[in-house]
């Protein structure tokens, strides 16, 4: 698979953890996933922000809050053509601005947003950074989920700002799988990469998924809507155990789905993350 580049607009395509000790976090991602680090700040910053790569392509980024009010926790930005404008729209659909655009050089524009039910995510203007290069890898971000108490009000809200349209493997009723789909993202990534579009015409995919970009969990329990990452897995038992042994947490056992076996864990500074290992059935 080719290094991906680029995305179109409300296409996620970027995703970084914001945890009180960096180096820590470095450290146990490194570990688990085998994560190399560039450093983006200067020794005399007063935060540290660094860009993961696998095999010399960025994957992620890790960094320290900047403030108090800086969301800490796993954060993915969404692709835009204008920070300006579509953080306008967050505010004309009920949404805040937690924090407003601004230029980071040889990067991009950016500003970090929450929906009306507390989901947080950004934006991203891109200029040098283009997003992340490896996707669905072992170690590389795979997807990203909301969940939510109001499936109604952050589909409202998503189609509204980004374009997004709603569709189940099944029933749409909140109780079959539900993701998000930007029209014309499929074809966008055909354009590019041969084996996904030989991916595409055998049929392998369902319904609208080649246009996929998140997935739409209902959670009656979710006060505050969140947003989940999950990172690919070549093994889910043996990336589990090792996550474990590293000081993470258990929250939700490994589990098989017709398409993958995954699990959820909580790194030792608190951020959940889900192992997703493709194991389709048959």
């Amino acid at each position: 698979m080719k290094p991906r580049d680029g995305a179109i607009a409300g296409v996620p395509c970027w995703v970084d953890l914001i945890q009180p000790d960096p180096k820590a976090t470095m450290a146990f991602y490194r570990d688990l996933f085998g994560w190399e680090y560039e450093v983006r700040t200067p020794p005399e910053a007063p935060v540290t922000y660094a860009y993961a790569r696998i095999d010399g392509l960025l994957v992620a980024a890790v960094g320290g809050p900047d403030g108090p009010d800086t969301p800490e926790g796993w954060t993915q930005y969404i692709w835009v053509d204008s920070a300006d404008d579509v953080v306008e729209a967050v505010e004309a659909n009920g949404g805040k601005v937690l924090g407003p655009p601004a230029d980071i050089p040889g990067a991009g524009r950016v500003a970090t947003c929450a929906d009306p039910l507390g989901g947080v995510f950004g934006v991203w203007q891109a200029a040098e950074n283009r997003g992340v290069e490896l996707v669905n890898a072992h170690g590389a971000w795979n997807f990203t989920s909301l969940a939510t108490a109001d499936r109604e009000a952050a589909d409202a809200f998503y189609r509204a700002v980004f374009g997004w349209e709603r569709e189940s493997f099944g029933p749409d009723d909140g109780t079959s799988p539900t993701f998000w789909k930007q029209p014309g993202y499929g074809a966008f990534l055909a354009d590019r990469d041969p084996e996904i579009k030989a991916w595409q015409e055998s049929g392998q995919h369902l319904g609208g998924f080649s246009d996929s970009v998140a997935w739409l969990e209902v959670d009656p329990s979710a006060g505050t809507a969140r947003w989940d990452v999950t990172f690919a897995v070549d093994d889910a038992d043996a990336s589990f155990a090792l996550a474990l042994e590293l000081g993470a947490t258990e929250r939700v056992p490994l589990f098989d789905t017709p398409w993958t076996r995954q699990g959820v864990v909580v790194d030792p500074q608190g951020a959940a993350l889900t192992l997703s290992q493709y194991k389709p059935e048959g």
